[in-house]
């Protein structure tokens, strides 16, 4: 049987080593967000790099406990008093596609179309207009754009802000900002939230796509940990009673 293989950390007895540098120098020397990007870099950030994946992070740790990962980790902290891993763990669990996921989903779109603008030798505006124009015709939501509470998202104009001023600012985020103008055009004013932006930016940084459902995951377990913590200290046990509406077959007898 082969031995299982990693590239990321080992240790011996007097040694821990994360990506071929010694823990301790990473504790006194670094900070905790560079370690992140060196996990799943396999090198060191610059001040810039680490300036706007620090704010990536702080954007999506946690905007209220009505958001699913948030309300669940309550609700599970509400009914099991003895784990503070599985109130956590069902707060990470709810995230998906839908809450989180966004970010992945729309790196992976950013890719296809600075493939295509590539390929066809046309402008990144071109590329975003034909994506757009697909998804019109497929009546395919768009990942990245929208918000139900933000007509415009305000973190997305400090991330984009903070990769022009440290010269990262790349294809990644002048896709998005193309496909925002083409469908302002076509339909409707869609701004981009804070799933599209951090995924123009780390793809911009070279990160891989799955990296977009990931560093919402990192970020969000910081606010998670905050929402089961005060819910165990403020709240009684078996406190949230979801209201529940019963609209099934009224009361009748067994024949």
């Amino acid at each position: 049987m082969d031995n299982w293989r990693t590239a990321i950390a080992t240790s011996d007895d007097e040694h821990i080593w994360i990506r071929g540098y010694d823990v301790t120098a990473l504790m006194t020397r670094s900070g905790f967000t560079q370690t992140i990007f060196l996990l799943h870099q396999g090198r060191l950030p610059t001040a810039g790099e680490t300036r706007l994946l620090d704010a990536i992070l702080v954007g999506v740790a946690d905007h209220g406990a009505g958001a699913p990962s948030c309300a669940t980790a309550r609700l599970a902290a509400s009914g099991n008093r003895q784990s503070l891993s599985a109130a956590v763990a069902a707060g990470i669990l709810a995230i998906g596609d839908e809450h989180g996921g966004a970010g992945s989903a729309c790196m992976e779109m950013i890719g296809a179309g600075v493939d295509l603008a590539a390929r066809e030798s046309i402008s990144l505006e071109d590329a975003a207009g034909r994506i757009c124009d697909e998804a019109r015709a497929q009546k395919k939501r768009l990942p990245g754009l929208g918000h139900r509470i933000h007509s415009s998202d305000p973190r997305t104009g400090v991330l984009f802000a903070m990769a022009r001023e440290n010269g990262l600012a790349g294809k990644g985020i002048a896709f998005m900002e193309a496909l925002e103008q083409c469908l302002r055009k076509a339909v409707k004013p869609l701004p981009i939230n804070i799933d599209g932006a951090l995924a123009g930016v780390l793809y911009d940084l070279g990160f891989p796509a799955p990296f977009g459902k990931l560093v919402f995951i990192i970020g969000r377990v910081a606010g998670l940990t905050a929402e089961v913590a005060e819910e165990y200290a403020r709240e009684k046990a078996m406190r949230i009673r979801i209201p529940v509406t019963y609209d099934g077959a009224p009361p009748r007898e067994l024949e």
